[in-house]
């Protein structure tokens, strides 16, 4: 068990994280399906190294300088999945986010949409907002920015 996690109990009802964490864990949104999709998209960044084990990619469909969709695919752990879920939500409700406001977003605007993480996970959350950040650049690369 990873240090800082003794109380956590793994068997039964009890559940280490918010709900809303939960329910972006367990039913993530905007996961990367099919490989199909990727070629809608106008923004890709990729962080995270292997070695270690938490990799992040993140799609952007940009249109008038709003991301108007989002797609990612991880290897992380629960908080990875939730805060990028959480972070592909936040991007593409209301219309969809400028690219302004999606450069401002940090790991603490996630998890405060998430109710909060615990500490020891912290360092999850800004996974998919660095791959946010590479898929702008990209994207913004690709238009002479």
């Amino acid at each position: 068990m990873e240090q800082g996690c003794e109380k956590m109990k793994v068997e039964g009802t009890d559940w280490f994280y918010t709900p809303e964490v939960k329910k972006h864990f367990m039913t993530p949104v905007k996961f990367l399906k099919d490989e199909k999709e990727i070629k809608k998209f106008n923004g890709h960044g990729k962080v995270g190294n292997m070695k270690c084990g938490d990799m992040m990619e993140m799609w952007i469909k940009v249109e008038k300088d709003k991301i108007k969709d989002v797609r990612w695919r991880t290897f992380g752990c629960a908080s990875a999945i939730a805060s990028t879920s959480m972070l592909a939500e936040m991007l593409t409700e209301k219309g969809g986010m400028t690219l302004d406001k999606a450069n401002k977003l940090s790991g603490k605007d996630i998890m405060d949409r998430l109710g909060g993480l615990p500490a020891i996970k912290i360092h999850c959350s800004v996974l998919g907002d660095q791959a946010l950040r590479e898929a702008i650049n990209d994207y913004e690369n690709k238009k002479g920015k």
